[in-house]
Order: C-alpha cells, then sequence, then structure tokens
C-alpha cells in the first residue's frame, strides 16, 4: 500500500514537472500527431541586433566562436541524433541554406539551419527579402545544455549576418515549448503573429491566424 502511495506522488510530481515546463502539452501534442492528428499552435518573431539583449556563455570555459559548418558537419549531427530521419539537411544544403553552430574541441557543441530564401512552413508562406534570415531547427546536445549556449549562438548571428546587410531574424516556435519561447524573450524577439496549424492524416492542411500582434 505504502509503495503504491509513493508511486503515485513520484507519478503526480512527475506530470507537474512536465506541464511546468510545457512538456506535458508538446508531448500529447506528439502522440496525437502519430495518430494522424497533428495540431501544432505555434509564435512568428523577428528579431533585430539594435534591440536584442548580449548573451554570454555560462559555466566551463568553451571554445565561444560560431562558424558555418560542411556536409561532413551535417552528417555527423543526422547520425548522432534521435528522429532526423525526416529532415533532409543535406537537401537544405543543396537549396542555399547555411548550417551555423559551434565546435569545442573538435565535438559539436550546438547547431542551426538558416534560410535566406522565402520558405513555407506547414503549407504557409513565409516571405523573406535580402534584409531577411529564417533560423531553424536550432539544437544544443545534452552535454552542453545549462549554457545559455542557444542565445547567445543566436546573438552572434546577429553580427554575423549583418555584415551581409541583413536586419531581420525570423523565427518561429511552438506554442508549447516553454524552453524555445524563452530563448525568444532573452534576445527581446517581437512577437508578430500566433498561428494554429492542422493536418489531419497527412492529407489535409488547415492554417489559422489566431492573433496579431
Amino acid at each position: 500500500m505504502e509503495n503504491n502511495k509513493k508511486g503515485i506522488i513520484n507519478r503526480i510530481k512527475w506530470m507537474y514537472k512536465l506541464s511546468k515546463h510545457g512538456l506535458f502539452m508538446q508531448g500529447l501534442r506528439n502522440n496525437l500527431a502519430k495518430i494522424g492528428i497533428d495540431i501544432m499552435p505555434y509564435y512568428y518573431f523577428i528579431s533585430t541586433k539594435d534591440t536584442a539583449v548580449p548573451q554570454k556563455i555560462k559555466g566551463e570555459k568553451i571554445n565561444s566562436t560560431v562558424t558555418v559548418f560542411d556536409e561532413s558537419d551535417l552528417k555527423l549531427i543526422k547520425a548522432s541524433i534521435s528522429g532526423l530521419d525526416q529532415k533532409d539537411f543535406l537537401e537544405d544544403l543543396k537549396n542555399g541554406d547555411i548550417c551555423m553552430g559551434i565546435k569545442h574541441n573538435n565535438e559539436i557543441v550546438a547547431y542551426s539551419m538558416i534560410k535566406n530564401k522565402p520558405f513555407y512552413f506547414r503549407k504557409r508562406y513565409f516571405h523573406l527579402t535580402e534584409k531577411d534570415i529564417y533560423i531553424h531547427s536550432l539544437y544544443t546536445f545534452d552535454k552542453y545544455r545549462g549554457k545559455n549556449i542557444s542565445p547567445y549562438m543566436k546573438y552572434e548571428r546577429y553580427g554575423l549576418f549583418e555584415k551581409q546587410g541583413v536586419i531581420y531574424h525570423h523565427a518561429i516556435t511552438e506554442y508549447f515549448n516553454k524552453s524555445a519561447l524563452r530563448i525568444q524573450y532573452k534576445l527581446k524577439a517581437k512577437t508578430v503573429a500566433l498561428y494554429l496549424s492542422v493536418i489531419l492524416f497527412k492529407k489535409w492542411t488547415f492554417n489559422y491566424t489566431l492573433k496579431k500582434y
């Protein structure tokens, strides 16, 4: 009986933790998607260097240089992370995307993909000009999490692309992904809109604008 009570209490704590960090609803969304009901509310952000807050890497010293990754790096990334089968980063690279990230002692710390052309996200069209880039697929490896690396890398890109005339950095973040949202808020990104995408059984796609800011 006592073990059952402890088990129930531990499960409640676990569910509370998931809910607190936005993972419960995100997990529920992912499970519904597996059976063909893919419902995704998401924010659209735009940020600029002028309004962003500078970021620093926390804790132990690691290489903080943000560099452009090549095809061999992308192959290593895909082999190292489960669940990337549906993403064709090499095809993105051929279509003009740029992969940028940080390495420490030849080990990949974090990376992200960058588009500089108009694109579709879940069949919604987003226009980009020469002054715009779209940042997606941002990922920090487990060993280096909790060191403020993602916000730091995002901020460093402002300076790198500024030389090319890029001013506006676009990003899409799922409504339930609280950790990703915190990065946007840290950088003082402007919330442009809240959208809702619904894909049913991989056949029908519906897009709605819930709110414009």
